[in-house]
């Protein structure tokens, strides 16, 4: 039955049919074959349901969120200020690529959207300053990840959702280990710089009366970061309602700014609705294929078949790990999580392990793989905002970032803290 459920799906994204359409068919096809009653007379309720929950409004407001920063050059005003701030390191702009990555981060909630914001203001810079261009450009890919994991971040919304965990523990979760591979990012940039000086370009000059000056241009991103998280910690709003109240303050900073105006929000609502239905498509897919893989035994086969095995809690968290690390290699992230995640969590909780904390650690995986060739997304982002040359530059780039997640990964599983330490001071 796994294997029959793993073939007939990869063999459908082989054949490029539409992630959600492609969840869809596999819960049909294991319906009729494994079911002995009509599973598929509850396509409607399961799609319903899956789309009625008040948590999921926060996902067109998140994006709507990034779209309005991005379109209102609010993203470039705050790059251009973490240049005169980061850019004395050894490597320069790379670490203002990783910075703004984490500040943007900090107000869009999505590693695409992260990676084509700072790519777009970032990679005119590679000929100016003489930059190795794959580093470079591996320095925005890896980054870019970062949005998923320094709240607020949607796929820890869609995470909470399948596994029915607190949005707001996981928020808090994701702060320390976000910032910690920021800060790791920048190391493997350092430490590339002094192995290879050229890589690093030319040195950019700058002094203390630009920094001061380029203060007010990292207002806005921290202004709505304290509006959106402040205000549920705050216990004054949801996620969903922080996320409203993140737009609103995205509009007002945008129209103070004089960049509020009918063309920029038509580009922002038309990106929104584009990204909201691919991702509503893809839950509904997935959340119909769940319902039919818990009504055949699929998830219990799995759950005895780990038990059978007889491995501890430890080694089977290993294996887990290194499947995701393969299958992150050749599927789309946000398929893989929503098909993987209702089957996986619960043997993962069941060995005794925090929903919270493997929240983390997945979000990590989705991480790696969005820069994991053949179809890491963010490396395809980056290429496409590029424009030049091929995939491979970027995919070469990438690479060293791939093993500081590992190492991220590994930090995580040693010492379970870094992530635990503020959901618990925070109480339940």
């Amino acid at each position: 039955m796994i294997g029959t459920t793993v073939a007939v799906l990869i063999g459908m994204l082989a054949m490029s049919i539409p992630v959600a359409a492609a969840l869809a068919v596999l819960g049909l096809v294991l319906d009729q074959t494994y079911s002995f009653l009509p599973l598929w007379l509850a396509i409607g309720e399961v799609g319903w349901v899956s789309s009625n929950d008040v948590i999921l409004v926060a996902i067109p407001l998140f994006i709507l969120l990034g779209e309005i920063l991005l379109r209102s050059g609010i993203a470039e005003k705050m790059y251009q200020a973490a240049t005169h701030w980061l850019s004395w390191l050894p490597g320069g702009l790379m670490h203002s690529n990783i910075g703004s990555c984490a500040m943007f981060a900090a107000i869009s909630g999505s590693s695409v959207a992260t990676a084509a914001t700072i790519g777009t203001v970032a990679i005119d810079q590679i000929d100016k300053r003489g930059y190795n261009e794959r580093f470079f450009l591996g320095t925005i890919a890896a980054g870019g990840t970062i949005g998923i994991l320094i709240p607020p971040s949607i796929n820890m919304i869609v995470y909470g959702v399948l596994t029915d965990t607190s949005i707001p523990q996981l928020y808090l979760a994701g702060f320390t280990p976000g910032f910690l591979l920021a800060g790791l990012f920048m190391v493997t940039v350092v430490i590339g710089c002094l192995i290879k000086p050229k890589w690093g370009g030319k040195k950019i000059e700058t002094n203390w009366d630009n920094r001061i000056r380029s203060l007010p241009d990292l207002i806005p991103p921290i202004f709505i970061f304290i509006v959106v998280i402040g205000s549920i910690y705050a216990g004054w709003a949801t996620p969903t309602e922080s996320a409203a109240l993140g737009v609103l303050a995205a509009l007002a900073l945008v129209a103070w700014r004089r960049r509020l105006t009918w063309p920029m929000m038509r580009e922002a609502i038309e990106g929104t609705m584009r990204s909201t239905a691919m991702i509503m498509a893809i839950l509904v897919g997935a959340k119909f294929l769940n319902f039919v893989i818990t009504a055949i035994g699929l998830t219990a086969t799995v759950n005895s078949f780990i038990t059978d095995l007889g491995m501890s809690p430890m080694e089977t968290l290993i294996v887990v790990i290194l499947f995701y690390l393969v299958l992150g290699m050749f599927m789309e992230t946000l398929s893989m999580m929503v098909a993987t995640v209702p089957i996986i969590t619960p043997v993962i909780v069941s060995l005794g392990f925090d929903p919270v904390w493997f929240g983390i650690i997945i979000i990590l995986l989705i991480e790696t793989a969005m820069i994991t060739p053949p179809v890491g997304i963010n490396l395809f982002v980056v290429q496409g905002v590029r424009g030049r040359g091929g995939i491979h530059d970027v995919m070469f780039g990438a690479s060293p970032f791939v093993i500081t997640l590992m190492v991220m990964i590994v930090l995580l599983v040693l010492f379970p803290e870094i992530a635990m330490w503020l959901p618990n001071l925070g109480g339940g």
